[in-house]
């Protein structure tokens, strides 16, 4: 699922597993490993998030989902979960996409103070519009888009057209911090920002805090969707099958290798 390592003050978690895509399992590893980097964390420590492979991330885990739309809304909540403990991780978090990052692999690569990007072929894009789901994105993937890029007209290309935007496009436009000729020097230059990160000395808690001011509407929307969850299921068998599904979630992470 996904693997961290200690070098210094920096954290290296690793996505392992073929496209990265996103489900409970996965995201409940990843999960279980930011709470061992933050009993970890020292006064003045990074996170640098990488994945191996062709994809950062390929978004939601559609076979397994699309069989049950309480799937969706299980992922959704999972997903919800991990950008929360980003959101509240006492230290700068950085994001090296040297692969593809699509739909919810694209959210879960900007809720990282920073995103490195490869040049070397790779897209951030969402593309809900080009498969077959019956899936509309939440409202907190919008938010979230919004804090890193702000721009109307961007935004537009982002969402409404499922744009697949390059690394220099996303430096141009706001979406990514930097763009590198290749994956190592995509690595190298993320382990040389979070070393000069490190030797600032920043507090930790005081970082986080605020994270938390700078994405008050992200966080305004998790709560939203927390309020108005039961509406999202018609019927109690829809909301047996949920509440089924969470528990689900929950042995799973017992039983987390990360």
């Amino acid at each position: 699922m996904c693997t961290i390592r200690k070098k210094g003050n920096i954290f290296f978690l690793t996505l392992n597993n073929d496209e990265h895509c996103l489900n409970p399992t996965l995201l409940n590893s990843i999960k279980s490993t930011l709470h061992r980097v933050r009993q970890q964390a020292t006064t003045s420590s990074v996170l640098i998030t990488t994945a191996h492979g062709k994809f950062f991330s390929n978004g939601y885990d559609i076979d397994w989902a699309q069989s049950n739309k309480s799937r969706f809304i299980l992922i959704d909540d999972s997903l919800r979960s991990v950008v929360s403990e980003l959101i509240s991780l006492p230290m700068p978090t950085i994001a090296v996409v040297t692969g593809h990052a699509s739909t919810a692999g694209y959210i879960f690569a900007l809720s990282h103070d920073y995103v490195l990007m490869s040049s070397d072929h790779e897209f951030l894009y969402k593309n809900e519009l080009d498969i077959d789901i019956d899936h509309v994105i939440p409202a907190w993937f919008v938010a979230v888009i919004d804090a890193k890029v702000g721009d109307a007209a961007a935004m537009k290309r982002i969402v409404k057209e499922a744009e697949k935007v390059t690394a220099e496009e996303a430096v141009r436009l706001g979406i990514v911090d930097s763009a590198h000729d290749s994956v190592e020097e995509t690595v190298k230059a993320a382990v040389e920002l979070a070393g000069d990160l490190v030797k600032r000395g920043l507090n930790g808690e005081v970082y986080a805090e605020n994270r938390k001011k700078l994405l008050g509407h992200v966080i305004g929307t998790f709560e939203d969707n927390l309020l108005g969850k039961p509406t999202s299921i018609s019927t109690n068998g829809g909301l047996l099958v949920l509440l089924m599904l969470q528990l689900a979630q929950i042995v799973v992470s017992c039983f987390s290798p990360c």
